[in-house]
């Protein structure tokens, strides 16, 4: 790839990459969430069981200190509710509430929106070459730095 080529690919991407957190982080504030927070709650609600931090955690490829961190951060929101893990002291199940359930449907369609939105009016065909091309590079990029890396995502 010639360096002008080059300069170009990472030019569009980075600025992607900023303007989507931008924008994400805008439609999220409406919900009172921040990015990150989204997924961590939508993930929650995917599991009437609950979740203890540690299986929370690996599923977000996060380490625990740093779920709880975020759960510490949500927790003013009535989002979840913490249960302790009958037979272990040091664990706790994490649910979510009615009020976390029903702020579910409005993070989809906030995702839905800022999808439709940065698509635009790309044609069903552009866009499948759009989205098999990200990830193919995404896949490349997280060979060379590894699952660790998008803990947030």
């Amino acid at each position: 790839m010639e360096a002008s080529e080059a300069m170009r690919v990472n030019r569009a991407l980075n600025k992607m990459s900023k303007l989507y957190r931008v924008a994400k982080a805008r439609k999220l504030a409406a919900l009172g969430l921040h990015p990150g927070q989204d997924v961590l709650l939508w993930l929650l609600a995917q599991e009437p069981g609950g979740m203890t931090v540690k299986e929370l955690a690996g599923r977000l490829g996060i380490e625990p200190p740093t779920a709880t961190r975020s759960l510490a951060r949500l927790e003013s929101g009535g989002w979840f509710r913490r249960e302790a893990v009958a037979g272990d002291r040091r664990q706790v199940r994490i649910l979510v509430t009615q009020a976390g359930h029903a702020l579910v449907p409005a993070i989809e369609r906030a995702w839905a929106e800022l999808a439709e939105e940065a698509m635009g009016e790309t044609s069903e065909e552009w866009r499948e070459i759009a989205l098999t091309t990200l990830e193919r590079a995404n896949d490349r990029l997280r060979g060379i730095v590894g699952d660790d890396v998008l803990a947030e995502e």
